[in-house]
């Protein structure tokens, strides 16, 4: 009975922990900034209303009444959450005002709002967006960057959909940023962003990283070999959620709904084997990962794949070509053809 009893305990600790942590944060960074004080106020009550119940409970070993008026605060926040939606409609910054759509009529597909903006530096540009006109008979490489900026463990991923000799199609999954807002992982958590779909070519996306950033972000170039069919449902159903983004906006998560875990959730739409794995949490281990599992190039051992893959040299030395999207992929792993 007492063992019982001790793991009763232990359960209802961390559950009433969880709740604590998780609520102070989601009040602290999604009250209106507006209220001033009473925002820091709110976030550090229900954490203490929560901690002191828990106190009193253990201390009283009454585990139910004294926990009584956080379960009712917690009532009240699961309410006041679930009403915050994610919007369309915001002053967003220029580089995401734009959502993407896709018209699809048999193997043509009518892209609008393309994205190749014309860079001065990262913050300095002229906008560009283009419709564009593809057709998936076309449709026969896939090709994944890995974008690095604080080390190893992180990456953001983006995939390239190339169509023979013309300019591939290159889609980043990211968040959408408002006028002034700028990126917290912390805040990822916590409706803080909605989610967006850039649909760009290289010159844009690419460049933006290699070049106009400072400072600069590795980049590496890989070719996924999988058949041209599989290539072809990921495009469409990438377009699918794009076009679904546009009348139902999402909220962006730096956990479950970020660049590679979306990446992941589209495979495994389309019935593929790409469970969530820590090398996909830790987005900066997924190339590795899709090299144990063979879709990567395999004719040389994973880090001098990597090695060879880094394009920063390449991309400085293209920008302008009218043939960017091969300067950079010329001679790489799997690639010389």
């Amino acid at each position: 009975m007492r063992v019982w009893r001790a793991i009763g305990i232990g359960l209802l600790s961390a559950i009433v922990l969880g709740l604590a942590g998780f609520g102070a944060l989601a009040l602290g960074y999604t009250l209106p900034e507006g209220i001033g004080a009473g925002r820091t106020l709110v976030a550090a009550a229900y954490p203490a209303l929560g901690l002191g119940g828990l106190l009193f409970a253990l201390w009283l070993r009454r585990l139910v009444a004294p926990l009584v008026p956080f379960a009712l605060a917690t009532l009240a926040f699961v309410v006041w959450w679930s009403t915050i939606e994610p919007s369309n409609d915001r002053r967003w910054q220029p580089d995401v005002e734009r959502l993407a759509a896709a018209e699809i009529d048999g193997d043509t597909v009518h892209l609008e709002n393309v994205r190749r903006f014309s860079y001065r530096s990262a913050d300095d540009f002229t906008a560009h967006w283009r419709d564009r006109t593809v057709d998936l008979a076309d449709l026969e490489t896939l090709d994944l960057y890995a974008v690095y900026w604080m080390g190893d463990p992180i990456a953001h991923i983006m995939l390239s959909f190339g169509f023979g000799n013309q300019e591939p199609v290159t889609i980043s999954i990211e968040i959408r940023k408002e006028v002034g807002e700028a990126y917290s992982t912390i805040a990822g958590f916590f409706r803080q962003y909605e989610l967006y779909y850039v649909v760009s070519e290289e010159p844009d996306v690419v460049a933006l990283r290699t070049t106009y950033r400072e400072p600069a972000e590795d980049v590496y170039l890989f070719r996924v070999d999988v058949p041209k069919e599989h290539i072809r449902r990921l495009f469409l159903h990438y377009l699918g959620e794009i076009n679904r983004l546009n009348d139902e906006p999402a909220w962006y998560n730096t956990l479950t709904t970020n660049c590679t875990t979306a990446i992941a959730t589209h495979v495994r739409a389309l019935g593929g084997d790409l469970p969530i794995t820590w090398r996909v949490i830790l987005s900066g281990y997924f190339p590795e990962l899709l090299y144990d599992r063979g879709v990567l190039d395999q004719s040389l051992p994973y880090p001098e794949l990597r090695e060879r893959s880094l394009i920063n040299g390449r991309a400085e030395a293209a920008l302008g070509a009218d043939d960017f999207y091969a300067r950079i992929r010329d001679g790489l792993p799997g690639m010389e053809e």
